[in-house]
């Protein structure tokens, strides 16, 4: 359904004298609105020039570069954003907490390298680097492996409680590998994820927007939800069950992005208790029924210990897929398991095999740095980091919600741990107008802006308060500019019904000779 609507949704844009009252603001807020842009269309130009000069000398050769810039907020706003603020996607260093551009601006760094960064930039820059040494020898020797592979094998069966383990090239690959063998395993032939979860871009995983075709043996579930359970009593075709914990902070939610910021319906809620009770049963139910329980833990491994979310929530799973930061800062895919389920061929049937393997699987250089990475769990420096790890977090979040509250500024955070999303407590339909307060105030955000901010474990106190004090004075910049003008006829289900409208307008003016003469701008 989600995958027809979006063939349905027309495109159009507001131009300028649209684009600062979408929600029918007065003219003095308009005239506000107007204002703060241009003074901070002003301020990237001059602050970030060498960075978006760079980016634009490849924007139109780039893939990802054209998908991401047209996606950090809502697709009616895109193109008159994208014409005023060019922060540029290039990076001098990183150092500590920050990161510098090519204009020499030191910002604090929220994106987290997409998952990769627990320990900080110079934790992986000393492990790719040491790494490095220790393999050296053999070079980029693909086939066989490098002696340094026995210890990461012992400790990733060590930390994960399992048999078996295979390395791949992605996290992707691994959640693949993992799926292949519980059919093959099981004789079954559908996978089970939760609504919202993310768990690659490959077709069986990803049955809705983003992928051309349809996947005809996925199951989507309700997560938290006893329906889901009895699906899983009653279906006699169901193979494995995947969990992202990750989804523990927005169950049933896609990962929040700032391109889908229409209004203020964001919201995000963590219950540790809840979850972990709700993965008690799952395991309960996998158990009685032979299906093979995953959990996909590229994204969240290591972050929330080092045990993962299996030690976290204290349920213990069949299979286990790391990556991200397990190769100390180098691409990795790994899957752990049961030694029942990772076997790929038969010892009563020889021609029957379950085929994976990659050309760089197990590579010199990334074992080196998986090596390192792996030796430095062990380390007091390291375990410090883990230490009160909940308590740090939540508290931080706690701190700036108080100060947000107490300012009369209508966002809060809320979190997982050391992985934050924000959300909105008041309607508006500029919200993603925020990203560009928080880049301005110095802080380095990924692409899907202010849906996840993603801390480094070495963020002391002192760093942490930089980066409140520069979130709470971005948002007293939105404020003070407009973005967040309300009046009790606007809420989040007026803001819906307006668009749903324009998207009405948009389609019947793209297809009638005649038009509209209240149609948005049609392209």
């Amino acid at each position: 359904m989600a995958r027809r609507f979006a063939s349905l949704v027309p495109f159009y844009e507001y131009d300028e004298s649209r684009f600062f009252q979408t929600d029918g603001a007065p003219e003095n807020i308009v005239a506000a609105r107007r204002a703060g842009f241009e003074r901070l269309s002003k301020v990237f130009a001059e602050r970030f020039k060498k960075t978006a000069e760079r980016t634009d000398e490849i924007a139109g050769s780039v893939s990802d570069l054209q998908f991401t810039s047209r996606y950090r907020v809502p697709f009616q706003f895109s193109a008159y954003v994208r014409r005023h603020f060019k922060a540029g996607s290039f990076l001098e260093s990183s150092s500590g907490v920050t990161v510098t551009d090519l204009d020499g601006n030191r910002l604090y760094d929220l994106t987290g390298s997409y998952g990769v960064n627990v320990f900080g930039y110079d934790f992986y820059k000393e492990c790719i680097e040491r790494g490095t040494e220790r393999v050296r020898g053999l070079g980029p020797v693909l086939g066989a492996y490098h002696p340094v592979t026995a210890y990461n094998v012992r400790r990733l069966l060590q930390i994960s409680g399992l048999d078996e383990v295979s390395f791949h090239m992605s996290g992707t690959e691994a959640v693949m590998q993992a799926v292949r063998l519980a059919r093959y395993h099981t004789g079954r032939t559908h996978l089970v994820r939760f609504c919202g979860s993310y768990h690659g871009w490959w077709g069986d995983v990803q049955p809705g927007v983003g992928n051309p075709l349809a996947a005809r043996e996925t199951y989507t579930l309700k997560d938290m939800d006893e329906a889901s359970l009895r699906v899983l009593r009653s279906r006699r075709d169901i193979a494995c069950v995947l969990i992202n914990p990750l989804q523990a902070l927005h169950p049933n939610v896609s990962a929040p992005g700032d391109s889908t910021l229409i209004d203020s319906g964001r919201k995000a809620h963590f219950d540790r208790a809840a979850y972990a009770v709700w993965l008690r049963k799952l395991r309960e139910v996998c158990t009685a029924r032979g299906i093979v329980l995953i959990f996909d833990e590229v994204f969240v491994g290591f972050r929330l210990g080092i045990g993962g979310a299996q030690e976290y929530f204290e349920v213990r799973a069949d299979m286990v897929t790391y990556g991200k930061t397990v190769a100390g800062g180098l691409p990795v895919g790994v899957l752990c398991g049961r030694a029942p389920f990772m076997r790929r061929f038969r010892e009563d049937r020889p021609a029957d095999i379950c085929f994976a393997r990659g050309t760089f699987n197990a590579h010199p250089y990334v074992m080196g740095a998986m090596h390192e990475f792996l030796t430095r769990l062990d380390t007091d420096a390291v375990r410090d980091l883990y230490r009160d790890l909940d308590a740090t977090w939540n508290s931080r979040a706690q701190q700036l919600n108080d100060r947000l509250t107490a300012a009369g500024l209508p966002v809060r955070v809320a979190n997982l741990s050391s992985i934050w999303t924000l959300y909105y407590a008041a309607p508006s339909r500029y919200n993603w107008m925020f990203q560009y307060y928080l880049r301005a105030a110095g802080l380095a955000l990924s692409w899907v802006g202010t849906g996840r901010l993603i801390f480094s474990l070495n963020y002391t106190a002192g760093d942490f308060a930089q980066v409140a004090d520069r979130i709470l004075s971005a948002a007293e910049g939105m404020q003070r500019d407009g973005w967040w003008w309300s009046e009790p006829a606007l809420t989040n289900r007026s803001i819906r019904r307006r668009v749903f409208k324009e998207m009405i307008q948009a389609r019947w003016a793209s297809t009638s000779p005649m038009g509209s003469i209240n149609s948005p701008r049609i392209k």
